[in-house]
């Protein structure tokens, strides 16, 4: 017998026309949310920034690939790496079907990583995936956009997600789950050498030959693209996460 709270069907449909008008509610704050992300104003970039793809080594603006807008995912997959980060490889799963539906609204797609084109293409082939994937491999696109950091910058704390992060000797000396050392262990590195990496997303425009920066979301912001939750969060029991539960799809 469940110990979840029962009732009738009358109950159940006065409660859930209550959660209706907070459901419809946060559907309009997401609106509004979508409509300041697109008021930000926009900044010029004026850096050089060199990426290796399939079709040869690209500019930041050749990854428009012929459209207006870009968006471009931070997959945590550094050049020490021996697998992707298998939470952005969770997240990854949902794109290979969105690429054809961004360009067709003049919006290009890719993800970018630090690891050499070899081994991100290796993975690529693994997990099945068909959208693109450049590598920033020698360039400083990752450490200017706050998704890449040396082991200098570690060891004096990091700007992630908009504040600072502590020391690294002060973080490891905490109790903190075990999410880092699992998801260390499934990229085939340390802890240190994986937090380097960071996940996010970002948007760009481009005008007149003139590229700009317009968003960067990162931590929990990358929620939003993460094509199972939605599914978990109207699951009976929610996403019900019981430490670093996920795996790469191959590895159920």
């Amino acid at each position: 017998m469940t110990k979840h709270k029962t009732g009738t069907r009358k109950e159940w449909l006065a409660a859930r026309l209550d959660l209706l008008g907070a459901e419809k509610e946060l559907t309009r704050l997401g609106d509004e949310l979508a409509r300041r992300r697109q008021e930000l104003p926009w900044v010029k970039i004026d850096k050089e920034y060199s990426f290796e793809t399939d079709q040869g080594n690209a500019s930041l603006a050749d990854l428009f690939r012929g459209r207006s807008q870009l968006l471009v995912y931070h997959f945590m997959f550094g050049p020490d790496y021996k697998s992707g980060c298998p939470s952005c490889s969770a997240i990854a799963d949902g794109f290979n079907g969105i690429v054809v539906h961004l360009e067709a609204h003049d919006v290009a797609f890719t993800s970018v990583s630090r690891a050499p084109l070899a081994k991100l293409n290796e993975y690529k082939r693994r997990m099945g995936w068909t959208f693109p994937w450049a590598s920033s491999f020698g360039s400083d696109f990752n450490f200017d956009f706050s998704v890449g950091f040396s082991e200098e910058q570690q060891r004096h704390g990091i700007e992630y997600n908009y504040q600072r992060e502590p020391a690294l000797a002060e973080i490891a000396s905490r109790k903190t789950p075990d999410g880092p050392a699992k998801g260390a262990a499934m990229a085939g590195t340390d802890v240190p050498t994986y937090a380097r990496e960071r996940p996010g997303v970002s948007a760009f425009a481009l005008e007149d030959g003139i590229v700009y920066h317009t968003y960067s979301t990162y931590s929990r912001g990358v929620d939003a693209v993460w094509g199972m939750y939605p599914w978990l969060d109207r699951a009976p029991k929610g996403r019900n996460e019981t430490g670093y539960w996920l795996r790469r799809h191959d590895e159920y």
